[in-house]
């Protein structure tokens, strides 16, 4: 408790300090309207600051800076991740987590995620991936899903993607304004000429596309192994329903979307920053991409 009411007060202590250093209101009446006494805020303003938390204050400032750069999007986990890398410094996630409420900063909240309706399949297959979502190779384990986004007056656009279980890069994806066997067919023609000759085990629900009779054809050509996941079992397709999660928390909820040009923009923004730029712990802090060109 006694951490809480430390965190709190050097919140509103911070807090007073900036609005008064604008000029706009005199520190009694902003200690009145915090409920405070002056004598507390001028203890505090005077305070011999210790080197732990001139260190602090860099860390915040650097933690604002980033947490502004990417729209708000990060938590304190890709903040660790991100300070670690900057400052070349051991930095505890819990320490992060504390400035993060000392600045006032949160991450996007996630959206419950939306239920579909169910298909009669013309073909299944048995689930070979088995939840086991390591690869020691790149292109060995491919992961397929298409997701909806909507933008405009209600109109809808669907995106299809392939994950690399390898390094949880996004091997290809396709935006279109229809959800059929043509957006998925195209969005594993991309992957294979991104990959060419390789022949990965392939893993998707068990959507319309995914049990056609013409997807199990296409797969057929190129020598790939299909794999599905069980009937109402999305953790068995659990990277790929994050990555969904992780795209819409951190750009799709934050905006608004007029037409489907500007919704695509930043769809592909995101994807290209997924892949370059955002670290992943499991990566050993690097992004996927990164992760990729060090194996290699």
């Amino acid at each position: 408790m006694a951490v809480l009411s430390q965190v709190k007060h050097e919140k509103i202590y911070r807090a007073i300090q900036a609005v008064q250093q604008k000029g706009h209101f005199s520190v009694n009446l902003l200690c009145q309207i915090a409920k405070i006494s002056r004598s507390s805020y001028y203890k505090w303003l005077k305070r011999q600051v210790s080197p732990r938390e001139q260190v602090n204050k860099e860390l915040i400032d650097a933690m604002i800076l980033l947490y502004e750069k990417v729209d708000g999007i990060y938590g304190y986990r890709q903040l660790t991740l991100s300070l670690r890398r900057q400052t070349n410094q051991a930095i505890n996630h819990k320490r992060v987590y504390r400035l993060m409420k000392i600045a006032g900063i949160q991450s996007a909240i996630r959206k419950k995620k939306k239920r579909y309706v169910k298909s009669t399949p013309e073909q299944i297959a048995e689930n070979l991936l088995n939840r086991e979502f390591i690869a020691e190779n790149p292109n060995e384990k491919w992961l397929t899903d298409v997701t909806e986004f909507k933008y405009g007056n209600g109109q809808k656009a669907y995106l299809s993607a392939i994950l690399d279980l390898n390094d949880k890069s996004i091997v290809s994806y396709v935006l279109g304004h229809s959800n059929n066997n043509r957006l998925v067919f195209e969005t594993l023609d991309l992957a294979l000429q991104a990959a060419p000759q390789s022949t990965p085990l392939i893993h998707s629900d068990r959507g319309f596309q995914y049990t056609s009779w013409g997807f199990k054809r296409r797969l057929e050509a190129y020598g790939l192994t299909q794999s599905m996941s069980r009937v109402g079992k999305c953790i068995d397709n659990g990277p790929m329903e994050a990555f969904w999660g992780t795209l819409k928390c951190e750009k799709y909820y934050l905006h608004k979307y007029p037409t489907f040009e500007t919704l695509k923009k930043d769809i592909d923004d995101y994807i290209h920053f997924y892949n370059y730029e955002r670290l992943q712990k499991k990566l050993n802090s690097l992004s996927p991409m990164e992760f990729r060109t060090k194996a290699a």
